[in-house]
């Protein structure tokens, strides 16, 4: 087979995927699907699961495979002629996708087998995707009249268009900028590690000292740690106004694209807003939770204003804390917006006598994975293995891929783990499906009937240094174990799914604020001894951690926690209202919505030039528009889920009967029924907002 993005008989082939492969791929596979809908929209017979359903999923889930290797590409190994035919097919797919949700014929197929007789005996699941399809025809503009189909089409592939432009602008503005220092005044205090990093780069320019960049390796550390506050404000100012009409690359010239997302928000606030009116809804949010646990707006602004009362007496004591060690221990008067980390990082040193760099060098990359793979075989009764290198294609020398299988060694899924920043990389950490569980007829005797579903984790973290010719492993902070403990959560739902149809299998069919709770409930053993003990192990002397050191990490955990929810909330009220009550246009910008949230609730007010909105790729560029709430949302329930493992009979948190309980009612089920029946399975009652509050040390006696 000449194109491997054709190819479906197992892995995706990506050291042989090339960017010419992509179009030819893609416009098969739209035509395949084309011939696949217009033989069933003709089939005059009764719709039933296996001649209509059935034959349409096959098509798609194609289609869908192939477009997800293609997108994941252009995420992780990002180039202008990749991008190029990237964003030339994109407006191709959504079209198919958009068409086939306004599908008239399709709609009264999916209403008649509703209808049917046979309906009665699907198993729960698939009545399930019987209706979900038929709500998702709703949402996709189906009862439209022709016009006004025809505008809810053009209205879906502009936004996705601007989505895509969005996510590439910010990319771009990211790295583009690179702060060049040769003063060895200015780089007081910034780890070692980090240091020979920005070193090496400026070296591979052929030149001297240290260029420092706005990717999350040499970002953060650098406002935690570094001494001076004039390379502090130009690393935040920069980074603040990425991809904004004040950002140093956001300017337009002859040789520099303009890079400012400010007119493309406007114009997908407006374009969500008519979709939401031509489907009869008030305001994009109310579409929004449509397909979510929560019902309205007005229930998710209530929800995040419980929490922000909640944590802003804890914010405000955060912040008068913070102030008054920057003044008496400090000498800074006037803290600023590129201060925070920095004395927050000497208050954490001081308060709690150690630093995120002194835990660091317990989390090398060989032992975390050890122990977080060693957590989740006690728990769900399974074997992680590595599959060598020459086994597999993948699309960068980083990346490393696992099998999970049972004890009885039979195949349960795959995923992939790309861990380290690198241009041409998207920020921050996601997870994404590459292949869905599901049944399959097997072609020939003795091959799987069950197509085992395969996941990509990727994470952003600092890549392993090398020092005089010997690769140190990479080394992360306590923080970024959180992080990949939180995409493997996510990585689990999708992986350890029993479902057999692809419209429940993993995260599908599940409401997308419950969709975190797997992801949320994970991180919770970042903070157990019984975790720890076991995967923390010094870098040189191979020790374990102290339980000494791991007692202050414990007194730190909830450190500035008030200010940490504030800010979340202050992002989801943002979020919300921007897609419910805000009118674009009229008197007032996004940018002056924020301020205005910030007024009522923030305790920390950042620089008026700050324009946190064209990064924020979550609500404009990915798919959590009026859907931000999702991670408080959904960490009420992983605390309270997970409060079942802190009452475990066993005494341990490492529960393998409770572990294989949530397996069960949560990962297993995947999205065959709502998330608030498969909450209940597992807890026996609703969720309490108790166990978040206690986790966040904000419980009240």
């Amino acid at each position: 087979m000449t194109n491997p993005l054709l190819d479906f008989s197992g892995l995706p082939r990506f050291a042989e995927i090339r960017t010419e492969h992509i179009s030819p791929a893609v416009s098969e596979l739209l035509a395949e699907g084309r011939s696949v809908i217009s033989t069933i929209r003709a089939d005059t017979a009764i719709p039933k699961w296996q001649n209509f359903v059935q034959p349409m999923e096959d098509a798609n889930e194609r289609l869908s495979r192939t477009w997800g290797q293609i997108s994941h590409l252009n995420a992780v190994v990002n180039t202008p002629e990749l991008r190029e035919v990237y964003n030339a097919n994109l407006p191709l797919v959504t079209q198919y996708y958009a068409e086939l949700s306004q599908d008239q014929v399709m709609f009264e197929k999916f209403k008649q087998l509703g209808q049917d007789t046979e309906f009665e005996n699907l198993s729960p699941a698939r009545k399930k995707i019987i209706n979900d399809a038929l709500r998702d025809f709703r949402l996709g503009g189906a009862e439209l009249p022709p016009e006004k189909k025809e505008r809810f089409l053009r209205i879906q592939e502009e936004l996705s268009a601007l989505s895509s432009k969005f996510n590439d602008n910010l990319l771009d503005a990211t790295n583009n900028f690179m702060l060049h220092v040769e003063d060895a005044g200015e780089i007081s205090g910034i780890p070692d590690d980090v240091l020979q990093t920005a070193s090496e780069l400026a070296k591979k320019a052929q030149a001297s000292g240290w260029k420092f960049t706005l990717h999350a390796p040499s970002y953060i550390p650098l406002m935690q740690y570094a001494d001076s506050r004039h390379l502090r404000e130009k690393m935040y100012r920069a980074y603040v106004t990425r991809a904004s009409e004040l950002g140093p690359s956001g300017q337009t010239s002859d040789s520099t694209p303009d890079l400012d997302n400010t007119p493309l928000i406007a114009r997908i606030l407006e374009l969500r807003k008519e979709e939401a009116q031509l489907l009869g809804f008030d305001c994009y949010a109310e579409v929004s939770l449509a397909t979510k646990m929560a019902s309205t707006p007005r229930q998710v602004l209530d929800f995040l204003g419980e929490l922000a009362t909640k944590a802003r007496p804890y914010a405000e004591l955060d912040l008068k804390e913070l102030r008054q060690f920057a003044s008496d221990r400090l000498q800074i008067q006037k803290l600023e917006a590129w201060d925070l980390a920095y004395v927050s990082e000497k208050l954490r040193l001081d308060r709690y006598a150690f630093s995120e760099q002194d835990v660091r060098q317990y989390f090398p990359e060989p032992s975390v994975l050890r122990g977080m793979f060693g957590l989740v075989e006690n728990l769900y009764d399974i074997v992680i293995a590595p599959v060598k290198a020459a086994d597999a294609q993948l699309w960068h020398p980083d990346v490393k891929l696992f099998t999970i299988r049972s004890r009885k060694e039979e195949l349960i899924g795959l995923f992939y783990l790309d861990l380290y920043a690198r241009a041409g990389k998207r920020g921050g950490g996601w997870m994404d499906d590459a292949i869905s569980r599901r049944r399959i007829e097997p072609k020939q005797a003795g091959e799987p009937s069950i197509q085992a579903p395969v996941a990509y984790l990727n994470c952003n973290f600092s890549a392993p240094v090398h020092n005089n010719g010997e690769a140190r492993p990479a080394l992360f902070t306590h923080d970024e174990v959180i992080t990949l403990f939180h995409e493997f959560g996510h990585g689990l739902h999708h992986l350890l799914t029993r479902m057999e149809d692809l419209g429940i299998s993993g995260i599908h069919g599940v409401e997308w604020d419950a969709v975190e709770l797997p992801s949320q409930f994970m991180e919770n053993f970042c903070w157990e001894w019984e975790v720890l003990s076991n995967m923390a192990r010094h870098v040189e002397s191979g020790q374990p951690i102290s339980h000494v050191l791991f007692d202050r990490m414990l007194a730190a955990k909830n450190f500035q926690s008030g200010l940490q929810m504030l800010r979340q909330i202050e992002f989801a009220l943002f979020d919300m209202r921007i897609h419910s009550n805000f009118d674009a246009g009229t008197d007032k910008t996004p940018l002056q919505l924020l301020d205005e949230i910030r007024s009522q609730i923030a305790v920390v007010m950042p620089p008026a030039w700050n324009r946190f909105p064209n990064s924020f790729s979550h609500i404009f560029g990915g798919g959590y528009a009026a859907g931000y709430y999702s991670y408080k949302w959904a960490e009420v329930l992983s605390a309270d889920a997970y409060s079942v493992f802190e009452e475990s009979a066993t005494g341990d948190v490492i529960d393998p009967g409770s572990g294989a309980r949530f397996r069960d009612e949560i990962l297993a089920v995947g999205g065959s029924r709502p998330a608030l029946e498969s909450f209940i399975a597992f807890r026996g009652r609703e969720p309490k907002i108790d166990a978040l509050l206690r986790h966040n040390g904000m419980a009240t006696p």
